[in-house]
């Protein structure tokens, strides 16, 4: 399968990885060091495994994709509509493209941003994989996982083929019939976390030791939960304390990826985490006060940091 990468960080530089040394034709988009890197000495993709070194072909002309059964678009929300053109270049092309973003609504900016809707899979990917240099990922995590299945429901041949060659690379991929509800859960877990400990400032066992921690975890979640079920997300009936104990069960030092970015001063998925669940909460009509004041809050910290000094 011809694939191109829409993004090549850690996600999109490890499923790449894979997918080339597994045979197929990928084709990296990048930009700056990470692009000069790839076409000088490749990919280098580690895990806890193995290291090994792909020869690849990247570029930052989306004209230079060419013709790619499958586009992955593996960028931070903030980041999309960077990528968007290069995205509607290869769909245009019969490209399919499957976003492994955060959030639960990339399908639809994508669409906003001039992608056929024909064109698209809903996605997502559990893993653990950062950018450690340009021309190196890393994945951490002893798992990764892709899931992936049609907007409108059901099966379709394309998803059934897109499994095949993921799984032809060792990645533990599935189809989905409700790739809307895998959405959702996995968007009800990371936002909730996101939520706490960005605004805390702290690691999840930190927020979990906190005299009213244990309730600020459930008001999180319970939020995500209604604002989804609200949308007419047909989630399990036990979501919430699933995912709550699902929370309780990290170990106490995880930092999710929003409070890395935070510390770090850059941008923030804010809008596509805690910010998307106050939004459709109040579209809606669902109360959200803790994503809507954590999105209050670090909207105010944020602008505060980035404001020039004197």
């Amino acid at each position: 399968m011809d694939v191109a990468i829409l993004g090549t960080g850690g996600i999109g530089g490890y499923y790449g990885g894979v997918l080339a040394r597994a045979g197929h034709g990928v084709r990296f988009w990048a930009r700056g060091a990470n692009l000069d890197v790839l076409r000088l000495r490749g990919l280098e993709v580690r895990t806890p495994e193995e290291t090994f070194t792909v020869r690849v072909t990247a570029t930052d002309a989306a004209a230079e994709l060419g013709q790619v059964e499958l586009a992955l678009v593996a960028v931070k929300s903030y980041s999309l509509p960077e990528v968007a053109a290069a995205a509607r270049t290869v769909a245009l092309r019969g490209a399919t493209v499957l976003p492994l973003l955060n959030g639960v609504d990339a399908a639809e900016q994508l669409t906003g941003l001039g992608v056929p809707r024909e064109a698209l899979l809903g996605g997502l990917t559990m893993v653990s994989a950062v950018r450690v240099a340009p021309g190196v990922v890393e994945r951490k995590s002893a798992f990764q996982s892709i899931v992936l299945g049609e907007l409108a429901g059901g099966t379709s041949p394309r998803a059934q083929h897109i499994v095949a060659a993921l799984r032809s690379a060792s990645v533990d991929a599935r189809e989905t019939t409700q790739v809307d509800v895998e959405l959702w859960q996995k968007f009800v877990f990371i936002a909730s976390v996101a939520t706490v400990c960005g605004l805390a400032r702290s690691p999840i066992g930190t927020v979990r030791s906190a005299p009213r921690g244990a309730e600020f975890i459930s008001d999180a979640v319970n939020e995500a939960v209604a604002v989804a079920r609200a949308r007419g997300v047909r989630l399990p009936v036990d979501q919430a304390p699933r995912t709550i104990a699902l929370i309780q069960g990290l170990v106490p030092q995880m930092r999710p990826s929003f409070l890395a970015d935070l510390e770090r001063g850059g941008p923030t998925e804010l809008d596509a985490l805690m910010g998307a669940v106050a939004r459709m909460g109040s579209e809606l009509g669902v109360p959200t006060p803790v994503h809507s004041a954590a999105t209050a809050a670090l909207t105010a910290s944020l602008a505060t940091t980035a404001r020039p000094a004197g």
